[in-house]
C-alpha cells in the first residue's frame, strides 16, 4: 500500500488521525489554575513532573509544599 492510497492511516477519511482535542485551563481568582489532566508540566530549572489525574490543581501564589501542586495553602485560615 502506498502512502497515498486512500486505504492509508495518513489519508485523509474517517481513519484518518484526528487532532486531540484542547485542554481546558480554567483560571480563578485567588485561587489555583485547573487542567484537566493528564499533564506533564516544565519547571523553570527544565525538570518536568507529570500527573496521570483527570484534572490537577497548579499553584499561583508559590506557598505550596508540593509546588507545583496546589496544597490550598492560598486560602485564608481562621
Amino acid at each position: 500500500m502506498s502512502p497515498d492510497s486512500p486505504d492509508s492511516p495518513d489519508a485523509d477519511g474517517p481513519e484518518a488521525r484526528r487532532p486531540a482535542p484542547p485542554r481546558r485551563v480554567r483560571m480563578q481568582r485567588r485561587g489555583p489554575i485547573l487542567v484537566d489532566g493528564p499533564v506533564e508540566i516544565e519547571l523553570e530549572d527544565g525538570t518536568t513532573v507529570s500527573s496521570d489525574r483527570f484534572r490537577v490543581a497548579l499553584c499561583t501564589c508559590r506557598r505550596s509544599r508540593r509546588y507545583p501542586w496546589c496544597d490550598t495553602s492560598h486560602r485564608s485560615r481562621t
